[in-house]
């Protein structure tokens, strides 16, 4: 593909963002993209894609570049001219990966940078383009399934939705996409994934809350809570929404949903998901202290804590976290997942289950914590089972779910 220097000005733009000013890459995409008007379909294609993709493989890019810091824009230009140079080899298109005569290319060396490129690859975590910290941890509680995990891991997504049978069904929305636009998903029903990648956002059958975008990873959570129309249900750790609106499907609009948050913003968001997904049966409260969940002590028939976790899981969609996560963040996250399992898990009632869920791929945020669990309440819970949805061998997002009962 010909190279436009305004697509690459606007792509490096997008990188000093997310590197430089620390803001997230998919705001920083969307942001972008309604600056210009004049834009095309193959030129945004060309900014989001070179942006993710960059991000993703930020490391080895880096290493092929010879760069150990990039900070001013001339070494984002370089970033982005060395990887124009290494992408038909690493992505197995068919570009040629030749740079056009640009005073702003003039001091990359394309045989150096493939040869970097080549050597780049013998060293996992410069081939799979992670942080020191993470390849370690990583290895350390996966062992030998590390090596696969976080391949998938740097493998793009697919765009997967979830249909909303408050108000569609999966025929309807399938055809809305066109004959070959999108496909069941065999033994997850009411999920559909499409064939090309789009802004599904735009669609008027989105606006009209026909679906939601939502991976099969994260669809397998609240079916996981065995729940029955009548139920009162509690998501304590709501955020903005996606589990909460599948919960309220799952219901057919009987019941209850009370869908808590420490964020204010994020249940506003949820507020207006709800109403275009017709949910009828939700409340939200904002948790502004213990003495709110020490209110709703014995209430719920069934309760969701997908807790706060690393994101380990979800870095197919989210590239750019690895690059902003901390061991110390880690470390603190841990803690704050105890601290909800043990104090949230008081809303069930007598007879009442509980699904405690991450997307981490790691063991010490997801079987470690509820194995201490039920250790230290044997005598008033009972583990019933537990999923661990695996990137490398599912093709989903890696998701844990546990359902415990209280006795």
């Amino acid at each position: 593909m010909k190279l436009y220097k305004g697509l690459v000005a606007a792509t490096v733009e997008a990188l000093q963002h997310i590197f430089v000013k620390n803001r997230q890459a998919d705001r920083v995409v969307e942001q972008l993209l309604k600056t210009n008007k004049k834009w095309g379909a193959r030129d945004r294609a060309f900014i989001a894609g070179n942006t993710y993709e960059i991000v993703r493989w930020w490391r080895l890019i880096k290493f092929s570049a010879d760069i150990e810091r990039v900070s001013e824009p001339e070494e984002f230009w370089k970033i982005v001219g060395t990887w124009q140079i290494i992408k038909p080899v690493h992505l197995k298109t068919e570009e040629d990966g030749n740079l056009p005569e640009w005073p702003e290319f003039a001091d990359i060396d394309a045989v150096n940078v493939l040869s970097r490129y080549q050597e780049g690859l013998s060293v996992r975590k410069i081939a799979q383009s992670i942080p020191d910290w993470i390849d370690a941890i990583g290895a350390e509680e996966l062992g030998e399934a590390w090596d696969a995990e976080i391949e998938a891991l740097n493998e793009q997504a697919p765009v997967v939705i979830r249909v909303n049978t408050l108000k569609s069904n999966v025929q309807t929305v399938r055809e809305g996409f066109g004959e070959d636009g999108a496909s069941e998903i065999v033994g997850i029903p009411n999920a559909l994934v499409l064939k090309r990648r789009q802004n599904v956002l735009n669609q008027e059958v989105f606006k009209q809350g026909f679906f939601e975008v939502q991976d099969v990873g994260s669809q397998l959570i609240a079916p996981y809570l065995d729940i029955q129309p009548g139920h009162s249900v509690i998501d304590a750790c709501a955020g903005a929404g996606g589990k909460t609106l599948h919960i309220a499907a799952l219901l057919q609009n009987e019941g209850s949903i009370l869908a808590m948050d420490i964020e204010h913003h994020k249940l506003v968001e949820l507020e207006k998901r709800a109403a275009r997904n017709g949910v009828k049966n939700l409340e939200t409260m904002l948790i502004s202290s213990d003495k709110i969940i020490e209110s709703l002590a014995g209430t719920a028939d069934r309760l969701l804590l997908d807790v706060p976790c690393s994101g380990l899981g979800v870095l197919r969609r989210n590239p750019d976290s690895k690059w902003k996560l901390k061991p110390q963040f880690l470390d603190e996250i841990r803690k704050v997942q105890w601290q909800i399992l043990t104090h949230y898990s008081r809303m069930v009632k007598t007879g009442g289950k509980m699904v405690y869920a991450t997307c981490s791929v790691l063991p010490s945020e997801s079987e470690d914590q509820v194995k201490r669990f039920m250790k230290a309440n044997k005598k008033d819970w009972k583990f019933i089972s537990a999923h661990r949805a695996s990137v490398a061998k599912d093709g989903t997002d890696g998701f844990y779910m546990a359902l415990m009962q209280r006795k």
